[in-house]
């Protein structure tokens, strides 16, 4: 696998702009749920990925031989560590989710259709 670089990931949050301006917009809710569904997703959505590159950057900067280990630089890398907890602990947005989904799908189904009314 090719490393990534500063430009892909830029293109990466710049889709995720894309994505927050789209949603400013109002669009149908099963739409916008479905849309943010992967960004939620439990083991591989953004709080999860965000956390292990939070993780392997610290890990990173630990193990590098050239990076001095000073007291300064340990509170940086617990810095990123506790960071990447607090991210993992937003994985169970995907619960919300779920709960936001089956809330439209209810008020969908209450209102049936026009002859049903």
């Amino acid at each position: 696998m090719p490393a990534p670089t500063p430009e892909t990931l830029r293109t990466l949050t710049e889709t995720l702009s894309d994505v927050t301006e789209y949603l400013r917009e109002n669009p149908d809710p099963a739409e916008a749920l479905a849309l943010v569904e992967p960004l939620l997703d439990e083991y591989t959505g953004l709080p999860v990925q965000l956390a292990d590159t939070l993780r392997a950057l610290a890990r990173t900067i630990q193990e590098h031989q050239a990076i001095p280990r000073t007291a300064h630089v340990n509170v940086l890398i617990a810095e990123l560590r506790s960071a990447a907890w607090e991210q993992t602990d937003q994985h169970t947005l995907h619960y919300v989710l779920d709960e936001l989904r089956a809330l439209h799908d209810d008020a969908e189904s209450e209102q049936g259709c026009s002859r049903c009314r």
